[in-house]
């Protein structure tokens, strides 16, 4: 059994405002987990639409239930492949991003859409998907529940730190002081750590990349 996840959010900021942000919205105070990011494979089609690869690394903690349950050497970091399709005649960017490791623990799909919104001018509008699923057989519910809350938490913290890139970009939604800026040197430092790994599983997931593109 899989949970699914739906949520459609309102921006207050043009499509080709939240367009430039999205690629520059890394590093923020609100996504902290996330270490770092690097572009894999990137085309403009002869129809001028851009397609993307990137890897994220992210950390990884566990509850402490499943703590004492799998093993200690688990890696703390989880690398995530995020295939972008950047339709600039309709206006639209289309993003899918999925686990590469831990994979029989707990596998996380997203698909966002960011359009314009045809309701409010100037407005644009994101809808996100994601599609969690487990194959530990006896824990699959406790996990895909554990799974689901994360998820939910983390998008809210994206949908600051894309109002903290628009503001920071275009002046767009509102404006919030950058804090901890030693905590996020520290974060910086740690993801440096975990880099050459991430590139290797990503060399290792990139041949499959015209199949993923959506």
């Amino acid at each position: 059994m899989v949970k699914y996840f739906f949520s459609q959010t309102d921006i207050k900021s043009s499509w080709e405002h939240v367009f430039s942000a999205f690629w520059q919205r890394y590093p923020n105070p609100f996504s902290k987990h996330v270490l770092t990011e690097d572009v894999v494979f990137r085309e403009v089609t002869p129809d001028n639409t851009l397609i993307s690869r990137r890897l994220l690394t992210k950390t990884n903690h566990l509850p402490r239930w499943a703590e004492k349950i799998f093993p200690s050497n688990l890696a703390r970091s989880v690398f995530v492949i995020e295939d972008s399709v950047v339709d600039l005649k309709n206006k639209t960017l289309t993003t899918f991003s999925w686990n590469i490791n831990h994979t029989r623990l707990l596998v996380v799909e997203e698909r966002c859409v960011y359009s314009m919104s045809h309701e409010k001018q100037a407005w644009s509008l994101a809808k996100r998907e994601a599609w969690i699923s487990s194959g530990v057989f006896g824990f699959s519910r406790a996990i895909q529940e554990f799974g689901l809350a994360r998820f939910k938490s983390n998008q809210i913290k994206a949908t600051r730190g894309l109002e903290y890139a628009l503001s920071t970009l275009h002046g767009d939604g509102p404006s919030r002081p950058l804090k901890d800026k030693e905590a996020m040197e520290k974060t910086k430092e740690t993801a440096l750590a975990t880099s050459e790994k991430a590139k290797n599983l990503a060399s290792v997931a990139s041949p499959h990349k015209s199949n993923q593109f959506v």
